[in-house]
């Protein structure tokens, strides 16, 4: 009755403000006043909730609740919407309110008619709902169809603050009346739908925060609707959207009520935050995760029940990685089936970043199911294969380690062979980086039964030989030294296929980076052994790798690998080629006959040039090269000094007189050699002086100045003569080197036939000599001059007079006169000591 009482004084004040709202031509500026008095009588005086209810009931709700909904004054519809809300905060039984305010509510904010134009209003209309369901809870069930109408406009309001808003009610409304909701739920999916990628990050937050209390005390059918829409926040740059996201999605592992048909679409979404690069997000996914899988435990005892006690973790587990629960294991292992093709489908998707979250999130599903990964192998490898060869690196780097727990988890026995037959189509690159990740997942001892094929794989041609692309050897490489770290002194039985591999791999044209790289892996192959270096290796392999080399050597071209392998186990293995000499000078002899591609031959004789500069640190490295020298030289070099047409026989000329010069240089060809051979070189060498490399004329220079010291006392007239016409011609050679060389052996030339039975009848070609001999000692070259100089001192000693003759019919005519004074002078001296 107190109540009544007071609820009576305030209604008598009331009665003239609201009388005058209620007058159909009350102006703007009275009704203002009207309202302004209404507040001060019930807002300004301190009220008990029961007066306030008395009063609003009966007297203000009506009048208020038209102006909110149709006054034309903005400050009018503000102090009404106060005034509601001060009486629904205050009143005691706000739920009487419903029927007159939710129909304005709607009027004002529901499309055709209602559109409040000031948007602080429109929050403010909103935040009244809010307060009638926080107040009101369930009893505004009647009213349903009208709060969802609400918010079906509201959520796509052009004010930002709006839809945050009505995000708060959506949650509000689910929680205040699950079993009502739950029908209408699904007409506020779409709208939250379209604000999901709002570009305030607050409202991203708010409607998946709503999102997930729609669903979760709605229909979950609507799952299907929104994990895209989802699924695609988890790349926004955002932290506190992407932590949203993973609340909502665990939240839904752990409380929907159907979550057991929805695992296999929620886990990846959850289990892709793991990989979140703010530590937070990381850890509440991590956290959630625990939860969820210990709550399926329970929910699944009896299932489990022998798991639970013969669960042993595998002896070789990867480093570092802490082993999820059986519940989260289990959880994957069963939904695998559903996630993997999806899963795999992502890896090789356009998008970049799709790209990279899938391939994280491949490697922690991995690491889940252990060895339920088997019966997926096939799906796996596929996949696998192709995203290894990405352009992304982070993208390969998470497939690398997804395959290492292949290694860990599946046996070698399904793995392998899997991996190998698909090297029997073309290897890519992508199958042996996969191959190589497996092998170092894989424990030490599961592998060793399985060494032999790998090894056998490896150095099949199609293989090891397949392509010259960098990168594809690179790889190679790579799973060889995988293979040497995993297995250790287990590699001893596959060390000749290993060395093959890695023969091919540094055969190829590459730079020197990749050559250092398998000259280290070759050293670490050798010290898993105890051997003291790889030279020890190709020690233990030199026959083996030589019988490797040469099968096909008969029908070789210039394209064929084997050559460039063929030069890198005789230039790399140092003296141990020369443990091997038989087969060598076997290939050489096949390769090298005039027949053959000349292509080939060049490169065959570059090689065989190269070992002879240091023949006693190669292939003489036993002392055995000497009793091949006959073949050598009959068999191999003679043949491929004779003349044809064209570069690249005039280049194996070339090559072919260096390899003589090394061998005589060397002094490996001795004296009673030469003697056996110098009638097939001679005329051979003697046309050599005159090709076009300057190269081949130096040396057969040399090489025919050797000749004439070693052997020249047994020459006759003829090839004495066909000797100094062919030397003498290089005294105009272009090279200041030839002509010394020239010179030189015109030296040698005159030495031989001081004690020659042959001298008297050569007078006339020596009187000849001296006149060709005094035309170049007035070359404009110095050294030219100094050279013939000692020539003809040499050669004096064969007829004094007759060269003094000449002497003196040609030396007013030279420019430096003074050499010919010291030839005569010379002359005079050794006539006088005689």
């Amino acid at each position: 009755s107190m109540a009544a009482a007071g609820a009576a004084e305030v209604a008598q004040a009331l009665s003239r403000p609201l009388s005058c709202l209620q007058e159909p031509d009350c102006g703007r500026a009275a009704r203002l006043r009207a309202l302004e008095a209404i507040r001060a009588e019930v807002q300004d005086r301190q009220l008990s909730g029961a007066v306030v209810q008395e009063v609003f009931g009966a007297q203000l709700l009506r009048p208020l609740a038209r102006c909110l909904a149709g006054d034309a004054a903005e400050r009018c519809r503000e102090l009404s919407l106060q005034l509601l809300c001060h009486g629904l905060s205050h009143g005691d039984r706000p739920g009487e309110a419903l029927p007159i305010l939710l129909p304005a509510l709607a009027q004002r904010l529901c499309p055709p008619q209602g559109s409040e134009p000031s948007e602080e209003l429109r929050l403010g209309l909103l935040q009244l709902l809010s307060l009638l369901l926080q107040r009101c809870g369930a009893s505004v069930a009647p009213y349903l169809d009208d709060v969802i109408r609400i918010l079906q406009a509201t959520l796509l309001d052009p004010y930002a603050e709006v839809r945050r808003e009505s995000c708060r009610c959506a949650v509000a409304c689910a929680q205040a009346m699950p079993e009502h909701f739950h029908m209408q739920s699904e007409s506020l999916i779409k709208p939250l739908m379209q604000t999901i990628s709002h570009q305030h990050y607050r409202v991203r937050v708010d409607v998946i925060q709503a999102t997930g209390a729609v669903i979760q005390f709605g229909n979950g059918k609507s799952v299907d609707d929104v994990l895209s829409h989802l699924a695609q926040r988890l790349f926004d740059e955002i932290p506190k959207v992407r932590h949203a996201v993973t609340t909502v999605i665990a939240e839904w592992l752990l409380h929907l009520r159907d979550r057991y048909s929805y695992f296999h679409k929620l886990i990846p979404l959850l289990l892709g935050s793991f990989t979140d690069e703010i530590p937070e997000n990381m850890t509440l996914a991590w956290t959630y995760w625990e939860k969820i899988g210990l709550q399926w435990e329970k929910e699944n005892e009896e299932d489990l029940k022998d798991k639970m006690d013969f669960s042993v973790p595998p002896s070789h587990y990867p480093k570092g990685v802490t082993r999820p629960g059986l519940g989260c294991r289990e959880l994957v292992s069963r939904n695998l089936s559903k996630i993997l093709p999806g899963l795999c489908h992502d890896i090789t998707d356009w998008v970049e970043s799709t790209r990279i979250k899938a391939s994280q999130l491949l490697y922690t599903l991995l690491l889940h199911a252990e060895d339920h990964i088997t019966q997926h192998m096939e799906l796996l490898l596929r996949t696998l294969y192709q995203a290894c060869l990405d352009e992304e690196s982070e993208v390969v780097k998470n497939c690398v380690k997804a395959a290492e727990l292949i290694g860990t988890f599946v046996s070698p026995k399904v793995s392998l062979r899997l991996i190998t037959s698909a090297f029997e189509k073309t290897p890519k690159p992508s199958c042996v980086m996969v191959l190589t990740a497996v092998i170092r997942g894989s424990p030490k001892e599961i592998l060793q039964p399985h060494l032999t094929d790998l090894g056998n794989t490896l150095s099949q041609p199609g293989v090891c030989q397949r392509s010259e692309e960098v990168f594809y050897m690179e790889q190679l490489l790579c799973c060889v030294q995988a293979l040497i770290e995993v297995s250790q002194e287990d590699c001893k039985e596959i060390s000749l296929q290993l060395m093959k591999v890695l023969v091919a791999i540094m055969a190829i044209p590459c730079s020197q980076h990749l050559k250092e790289k398998v000259e280290e892996t070759m050293s670490s192959l050798a010290k898993v052994q105890q051997l003291d270096g790889f030279l020890y290796l190709y020690k233990q392999h030199i026959i083996q790798l030589m019988e490797w080399v040469s099968v096909s050597h008969d029908s070789w071209t210039c394209y064929s690998p084997e050559i460039l392998q063929l030069e890198v186990i005789t230039t790399h293995s140092g003296p141990v080629i020369g443990e091997a000499l038989n087969n060598f000078i076997l290939i050489l002899k096949t390769c090298l006959q005039p027949n053959k591609d000349p292509q080939m031959r060049l490169k065959l004789f570059t090689v065989l040039s190269q070992l002879l500069q240091k023949a006693s640190e190669t292939v003489n490295s036993q002392g055995l090269f000497p009793s091949y020298l006959e073949t050598v030289i009959k068999d191999i070099l003679a043949p491929n000094l004779q003349w044809h047409a064209g570069r690249t026989a005039a280049a194996i000329r070339t090559t072919a007189v260096s390899c003589l010069w090394a061998l005589i240089h060397c002094e490996m060809l001795s004296p009673k050699e030469m003697l056996k051979v110098k009638d097939g070189l001679l005329p051979q060498i003697i046309a050599a002086m005159d090709e076009d490399s300057k190269i081949a004329r130096l040396m057969a220079c040399r090489i025919v100045g050797v000749l004439l010291k070693v052997c020249g006392r047994q020459f006759d007239e003829d090839k004495f003569t066909k000797t100094y016409t062919e030397v003498l011609k290089r005294l105009d050679d272009a090279s200041c080197d030839v002509r010394l060389a020239a010179a030189h052996t015109l030296t040698n030339w005159f030495k031989c036939l001081k004690d020659s039975d042959v001298k008297s009848s050569m007078e006339s070609h020596i009187k000849y000599l001296y006149q060709e001999l005094l035309i170049y000692l007035d070359d404009p070259d110095q050294n030219t001059q100094n050279a013939v100089l000692e020539v003809l001192k040499e050669g004096s000693v064969l007829y004094p007079e007759l060269l003094v003759k000449e002497i003196e019919g040609v030396v007013h005519k030279h420019q430096t006169p003074a050499y010919c004074n010291q030839l005569l002078h010379h002359i005079q001296s050794a006539k006088e000591s005689a």
